[in-house]
């Protein structure tokens, strides 16, 4: 199944850019990459993988990546209703608690984690795709 990844790491960019469509923007907030994803559900696409899935908080990382499908049909509102229950969600952890200013290494981690929460999902794809 021909999917797209929307997201902010660029490690996840770097690992899968030659096999899967990729929308990357690094400047993009964690709030950023759930909107941008709301936006093409808006256009047809649906939700392949949670946006909130794992146990990382959106306070507690910056980056976020998300799994929806290449081809568009009908707004898909189970998609929809998803996306915009995870937007919520997230801003209230965020508004909570901000998230820290980490270090390099730190945020390595974090990419690290991202991608391994993405590899994971896309591999369940495709095995039952």
């Amino acid at each position: 199944m021909k999917k797209i990844i929307v997201t902010n790491n660029r490690l996840v960019c770097e690992k899968f850019h030659k096999n899967v469509d990729i929308i990357f923007n690094e400047d993009f907030s964690y709030l950023d990459v759930l909107k941008c994803v709301r936006d093409k559900i808006h256009e047809g696409h649906k939700l392949l993988t949670h946006p909130l899935s794992g146990s990382v908080k959106p306070n507690e990382t910056p980056f976020k990546s998300v799994v929806i499908s290449f081809d568009k049909g009908n707004m898909d509102f189970d998609s929809l209703a998803i996306i915009e229950e995870s937007i919520i969600a997230a801003e209230k952890f965020i508004n909570q608690k901000k998230l820290p200013k980490y270090s390099e290494r730190v945020l390595d981690d974090c990419r690290f984690i991202d991608y391994c929460l993405i590899r994971s999902g896309i591999d369940s794809i495709d095995q039952f795709y």
